[in-house]
């Protein structure tokens, strides 16, 4: 061991998000030695900057529209505005618990935490300044940070990314959300429920683009009662600065003003000046190219996480870096199934789905061999006392299992573990429709969706 050497691990994880800090867990767990390299926090962008910070907000949000409506309910309530610096403590909160709880399980799990920058310096080896760390495997877990469009740029005050909208100390009276995806509905949903004004401009023909069609048009309904604005099929021409804020152009001529402009156009890898390419890494648009088990072009590195082009999802983080270690301990993992990760989002009301699209189902198998069914939430009891519509979603391959599951409605998000497992054991619909489901609970509109479907609608005539 030279001077400079931190000795040699078994694996040595650069980045200490859901993806890393799961594979040095696991691995750990499996008896081998793991040093971990994290620039900031371990917990990466999910922990402090994504999902739990940003569903503190909206659960924030939900509790301010509950005191806003309480009289549907026969409450008598009063609602005083939103105090940001006690929401602020409030997800800060939340976010000091999960990461003191992060080290220590990392502390008890024997895993040896570098603070610090690394790069690459061989296909065996991470420096973090003076000192060289060596591993018989390498993870590269760097994820990524909010991207923008040409010629658009982050100031941080009134053109800002997500990162910034965390922090803000003041709910603006009115907001441009620039991108209609998960990211952009989220802190949409968040802003109208804090009182702003909120006007979304996505490029493509629908809200949450990703999801299945009738998915995203139940929740652009669900919007537009609620009083959140949106300018659909309309791309981003350029924006100025004007006395009270900014002012938003798109190429088919419209202008929108508001105090801030959120950029939400999705998330960039973090990659470049990281040695990657200098040791034999192959890239693609700063994405790290992996095969099914998330091993690079050089045998000795492996990447997960937003790093790679799969789904950006801590879930599908944590999912990739458990594949590596266990492959890396001599086990025999199966590869992921993207199709069968759970995808929610956490705008009011929620979208979950599991599978495939309608679209997708029909591309892939054939129009005449796919079946659908929607099931709304209208005759569904739980749903009703929760005040909330929505639907359940069915795409089944004709004669065969369940291939896509979509809901849409408040707290349906719960309903994706179920709703993961059907997907994932290839349920028949005559499966799930045996099966009983508690009353009264959104459960049973899952339930209720696959007896239609076998033919055997109850409370619906699906």
């Amino acid at each position: 061991m030279t001077e400079d050497s931190a000795g040699v691990f078994d694996l040595v994880v650069l980045g200490g998000g859901s993806g890393g800090y799961a594979a040095a867990l696991r691995a750990s767990g499996l008896g081998l030695s793991v040093a971990l390299i994290e620039k900031a926090e371990v917990g990466g962008t999910c922990l402090h900057r994504g999902c739990i910070p940003t569903k503190a907000l909206l659960h924030a949000g939900a509790v301010a529209d509950s005191a806003r409506g309480a009289s549907q309910f026969g409450v008598q309530a009063v609602f005083d505005g939103i105090d940001m610096p006690g929401v602020a403590a409030y997800k800060d909160g939340v976010v000091s618990q999960l990461y003191r709880g992060l080290q220590s399980t990392l502390r008890a799990r024997k895993v040896h935490l570098v603070e610090g920058e690394g790069r690459l310096v061989s296909p065996t080896a991470i420096a973090v300044g003076d000192t060289v760390y060596t591993g018989r495997h390498l993870l590269l877990a760097t994820g990524s940070v909010p991207k923008s469009l040409p010629g658009l740029a982050i100031d941080g005050a009134r053109v800002i990314s997500s990162d910034q909208a965390l922090a803000l100390a003041h709910v603006p009276a009115s907001v441009v959300v620039l991108g209609g995806g998960v990211i952009g509905c989220e802190f949409a949903s968040v802003w109208k429920s804090f009182g702003a004004e909120v006007t979304i401009v996505e490029a493509l023909p629908h809200l949450v683009p990703a999801e299945d069609e009738d998915s995203s048009k139940l929740l652009e309904r669900a919007f537009r009662r609620r009083g959140i604005k949106f300018e659909l099929g309309s791309r981003f021409a350029g924006v100025e600065y004007t006395e009270s804020g900014v002012r938003v152009r798109t190429e088919n001529g419209k202008a929108f003003h508001a105090e801030v402009l959120l950029v939400a156009v999705g998330r960039a890898p973090v990659s470049a000046g990281l040695g990657y390419e200098s040791v034999g890494v192959q890239l693609d648009r700063g994405y790290v190219k992996v095969d099914s088990y998330c091993l690079t072009s050089v045998p000795t590195i492996s990447a997960v996480g937003d790093l790679i082009p799969t789904l950006q999802l801590a879930h599908v983080g944590f999912a990739e870096g458990i594949l590596v270690a266990e492959r890396l301990a001599g086990l025999d993992p199966a590869p992921i199934d993207y199709d069968g990760v759970p995808r929610v989002t956490y705008s009011q009301p929620e979208v979950a789905s599991v599978g495939l699209t309608e679209a997708v189902a029909k591309e892939r198998y054939g129009a005449d061999e796919v079946v659908t069914l929607r099931h709304s939430l209208v005759s569904n009891g739980k749903s009703k006392i929760l005040k909330t519509a929505g639907e359940v979603k069915l795409v089944q391959r004709k004669d065969g299992p369940v291939v896509g599951i979509h809901m849409v409605g408040d707290r349906i998000g719960e309903l994706i573990g179920e709703a993961q497992l059907v997907f994932n054991w290839e349920a028949l619909p005559s499966d799930v429709a045996q099966l009983i489901h508690a009353h009264p609970s959104q459960t049973e509109a899952l339930g209720e969706a696959h007896l239609a479907l076998t033919g055997k609608p109850l409370h619906s005539h699906d």
